[in-house]
């Protein structure tokens, strides 16, 4: 594990009693906890899109869910990839690429999903999808940053749901085309 894990925004907000609470699991269909992303999520891909997720029901005293998305292994912090917020209190999922209803600023200042691009000579790096239960809703306004987040929700995690993916980019060299070579 990176420093950036212990500084994961689950470190920080939830406590292990909260993880999983009352059945809370949050999954996706494009990838099983601690696979790999498809490159279709990535900086990879033209048109990438942030990928598809579905969570179950949340502990009683939930008012509003929230997104963190984080990649720990960014460095000596972790790098924010999306934060949502104002998703509805219930099952629910958010679709491929799919707008979701309240958005923040990412590590590159800009309220969309930050498409993964780790060095290409980096080991894996891995993508931590954080949704927080909370018991209050939400006043922020789109655009606030991670840690005005942070301090919104802060002492209001009811449940905390996680799910991992990794991606590491494949060697330059590998991309190469035996085509170009005429």
């Amino acid at each position: 594990m990176s420093a950036g894990h212990a500084k994961l925004a689950v470190a920080r907000l939830g406590r292990p009693e909260l993880l999983g609470k009352a059945g809370f699991a949050l999954r996706s269909a494009a990838f099983e906890d601690g696979e790999e992303l498809d490159p279709s999520f990535t900086a990879d891909e033209e048109d990438a899109v942030a990928p598809p997720l579905e969570w179950t029901a949340p502990p009683p005293g939930t008012a509003e869910l929230v997104l963190v998305v984080e990649d720990p292994d960014a460095g000596a912090e972790p790098a924010c990839h999306w934060l949502v917020w104002g998703l509805a209190p219930q099952k629910g999922q958010l679709l491929e690429g799919e707008a979701p209803p309240r958005v923040g600023k990412n590590a590159h200042r800009n309220s969309e999903w930050l498409l993964p691009e780790p060095p290409h000579e980096d080991d894996p790096h891995a993508y931590v999808f954080q949704l927080f239960a909370v018991d209050l809703p939400l006043t922020l306004m789109p655009g606030a940053t991670r840690e005005e987040l942070f301090a919104a929700i802060e002492g209001h995690v009811v449940g905390v749901a996680m799910l991992t993916a990794t991606y590491a980019r494949p060697d330059e060299d590998e991309s190469w085309d035996d085509e170009d070579a005429d």
